[in-house]
């Protein structure tokens, strides 16, 4: 089993910047595509910004120029730097990753994070 493991959520006033981090553990060979999901109350979850392991970034409209995603495939970790923060991003943030290949495994699963709220409030 590989679990995901989410920090660096939290309250943050308009304009603010926070960074999450993902950390995947567990009896990893490989992780294909890491990324963040967020769902704010009453709506769907919507894609925030993904990663490959090669590193090519997918965005999602509304974050497209603030946030960054990056990646230490080494470590299986994916960051997520957001600026630039507005009151419509509140939501939780959700780690997810993609196409995992473990140790002992014949086929690859896909893994979430249990989420870590992101508030902008002023």
């Amino acid at each position: 089993q590989v679990q995901l493991v989410e920090s660096g959520g939290g309250l943050v006033q308009p304009g603010g910047s926070l960074r999450l981090s993902c950390a995947a553990s567990g009896s990893i060979l490989s992780i294909y595509a890491m990324g963040w999901y967020r769902q704010a109350p009453g709506k769907q979850r919507e894609l925030v910004a993904s990663i490959t392991s090669g590193g090519n970034a997918n965005y999602g409209e509304s974050v497209k120029g603030r946030f960054t995603i990056s990646r230490d495939n080494a470590k299986n970790t994916v960051f997520l730097q957001m600026n630039s923060l507005k009151l419509e991003d509140t939501a939780v943030y959700s780690c997810n990753a993609v196409t995992v290949w473990e140790i002992g495994t014949r086929v690859p699963a896909d893994y979430w994070g249990q989420g870590t709220q992101v508030t902008v409030s002023s």
